[in-house]
């Protein structure tokens, strides 16, 4: 019994499964947004647009039943797909150009060496100066 709570330990723990999970949490804080970000947004506006329709409430009453088919809520479901995927791409340019910037600056940081120290120099000179001494011996 013992092995099996250090294995599922060491797979809880691994680096991969707390990466997935906090993925899972920032999506759903992320979902939280554009949830947020469509109904008290994005929709107001698009029912002017739509001369006060209300997407929610769009519905087909089938007959003979107290079931209704929902459109709406799938119309409004699109449009909060789209804005998802909308706001990733913008996230995901947003870092690109970070990380470029980032590499950018790595480059140049590389391409400069820092100044060597008087002591460094000294020492270079030194272990030089040995190995003439060794060749030509």
């Amino acid at each position: 019994m013992k092995s099996f709570f250090d294995e599922f330990k060491k797979f809880a723990l691994r680096g991969n499964a707390i990466d997935l999970a906090v993925g899972v949490v920032i999506g759903a804080a992320f979902n939280a947004i554009t949830s947020s970000l469509v109904a008290n947004i994005i929709t107001p506006p698009l029912s002017l647009l739509t001369r006060g329709i209300n997407f929610a409430d769009l519905a087909i009453a089938i007959p003979n039943t107290d079931a209704t088919i929902q459109y709406g809520l799938f119309i409004q479901a699109i449009i909060t797909f789209f804005i998802t995927a909308f706001a990733l791409f913008l996230l995901v340019k947003m870092i690109n150009k970070l990380v470029a910037k980032a590499k950018k600056d790595e480059e140049e940081g590389k391409g400069e060496p820092a100044a060597k120290s008087a002591e460094l120099l000294v020492l270079e000179e030194i272990r030089d100066s040995l190995k003439k001494d060794r060749e030509v011996a």
